[in-house]
C-alpha cells in the first residue's frame, strides 16, 4: 500500500499544478495579453520593449508628425517634446512611445509632469484597434493644455466613447510630477490621482475587454479647439515621465508608491 499512498499526493499535486497552469493559460489567451508586470524608471529607453512612433500622424486633427527625434531619456526621465519643426505633412514634430506587447487586467501607473500650451494633449493611455485586427478599445488619462488643473478620464468600447470625466490635479499637472493610475478589472475600472480614487466605472457595457498596448504621447491640434483649446505655439515644450508601471491582476505590489500597495 505504501507505493499507492506515496503516489496519490504526488499525483494530486501535479494535477492541481497542471489545472492551475491551464487556467492561467486560458485567461491569458482570452484577453490576448502577452505582457507581464513591469516597472520602467527610464534609466534608458529600451526600444525592445517600447516602440517609438516615427514618420506619420494620426489624421487631420493632429498638427504634428510623430518623430523619434522628439523622444529622449535623460537623468531617469523620459521626455516627449513638441516643437516647431516642419516634418512630413506637418509644421510641428511631437513624440510618442507605445509598448510592443499587449496587457490585460491589472494596475496601470504613470508618474508624469505634463507639457505647457493650449491646444496640446499630454496623454497616458491604453489602446488597441483595427490596425491590430481588434475592435477599438481604450482607457485614457489626458491633460489638455488649456486647463492643466484637470485630467480627463475616458474609455472606449468597440469605438464607442462618450464616458469623459474630469478630475482635479492639485497644484496643476504641468507644475510638478503627479501619479496617475487606473485599475482595470473584468467588472470594474477605477481611476486614481496621487493615490486618491477619483472615479469608478461598474457598468460592464462601458468596460473594455481586449488586451491593449500602453502609450504615452504629446501632440497638438489646429482643429479640435472646442476640446483642447485654441492652438498657440510659443516655444518647445515637453511631457516628462519619471515612471511607467503595470502590475498584472493578482501580482504583488512592485514599488512603494504603487496604488497596488495602498489597496493591499
Amino acid at each position: 500500500m505504501r507505493p499507492t499512498m506515496t503516489k496519490r499526493p504526488l499525483f494530486a499535486a501535479l494535477a492541481a499544478a497542471f489545472a492551475t497552469a491551464l487556467s492561467a493559460q486560458a485567461a491569458l489567451a482570452q484577453e490576448g495579453a502577452t505582457g507581464a508586470s513591469f516597472v520602467d524608471n527610464f534609466d534608458k529607453l529600451d526600444t525592445g520593449f517600447w516602440y517609438v512612433s516615427d514618420g506619420w500622424n494620426n489624421g487631420g486633427h493632429q498638427n504634428c508628425t510623430w518623430s523619434k527625434g522628439q523622444v529622449s531619456v535623460s537623468e531617469g526621465i523620459l521626455n516627449l517634446t513638441f516643437e516647431k519643426k516642419p516634418l512630413g505633412e506637418r509644421d510641428y514634430a511631437c513624440g510618442e512611445v507605445q509598448t510592443r506587447k499587449r496587457f490585460g487586467y491589472g494596475a496601470y501607473e504613470v508618474r508624469m509632469k505634463t507639457a505647457d500650451g493650449t491646444g496640446l494633449n499630454s496623454a497616458f493611455f491604453t489602446f488597441i484597434g483595427p490596425t491590430d485586427k481588434k475592435p477599438h478599445d481604450e482607457i485614457d488619462f489626458e491633460v489638455l493644455g488649456k486647463n492643466p488643473a484637470k485630467v480627463q478620464l475616458n474609455q472606449y468600447v468597440a469605438a464607442k466613447g462618450g464616458n469623459e470625466k474630469l478630475a482635479d490635479v492639485p497644484g496643476g499637472a504641468n507644475n510638478g510630477f503627479n501619479d496617475y493610475a487606473f485599475i482595470w478589472e473584468k467588472e470594474r475600472l477605477r481611476y486614481y490621482v496621487n493615490g486618491k480614487l477619483v472615479h469608478e466605472v461598474t457598468d460592464t457595457e462601458k468596460l473594455p475587454s481586449n488586451a491593449q498596448k500602453i502609450f504615452a504621447s504629446l501632440w497638438g491640434t489646429d482643429t479640435l479647439s472646442d476640446w483642447m483649446g485654441t492652438f498657440a505655439y510659443k516655444a518647445p515644450t515637453s511631457m516628462q515621465i519619471d515612471r511607467i508601471a503595470f502590475t498584472a491582476e493578482g501580482d504583488a505590489c512592485q514599488f512603494a508608491d504603487s496604488v497596488v500597495c495602498l489597496l493591499n
